[in-house]
């Protein structure tokens, strides 16, 4: 009895961690030039549906970072802001913003 309620426990926690969005703390010094955020370290967050977002550690403020997460808060489903509000201009583009590209990459291998 104990033991099958042991194991009945182990599988709810797992289950539960398994289901959990996946998160990835990710730095300036990690990124060097190619840094897009006017933070110092920003997480990402692969969601269901494959929609990532990129979080304030901070603040817990979110960011939608592809078309998906962008329609998910146009849909209401989530609360977010807009992502130019954290995004550095860059040097070599006038009037252009920092490549998002690497970030995205790293935050689809959380899906």
């Amino acid at each position: 009895m104990k033991k099958s309620l042991l194991v009945c426990l182990l599988m709810t926690l797992s289950a539960s961690s398994l289901a959990a969005p996946e998160l990835a703390t990710v730095t300036r010094q990690q990124y060097g030039k190619d840094w897009a955020f006017t933070r110092e370290e920003v997480m990402l967050q692969c969601r269901p549906g494959k929609a990532l977002f990129v979080i304030n550690d901070s603040t817990l403020a979110q960011y939608p970072l592809n078309d998906v997460a962008r329609e998910q808060v146009k849909a209401g489903q989530v609360q977010a802001v807009p992502l130019d509000k954290i995004l550095l201009d860059d040097p070599k583009k006038p009037g252009q913003k920092m490549s998002l590209t690497p970030f995205i990459t790293k935050a689809e291998t959380l899906c």
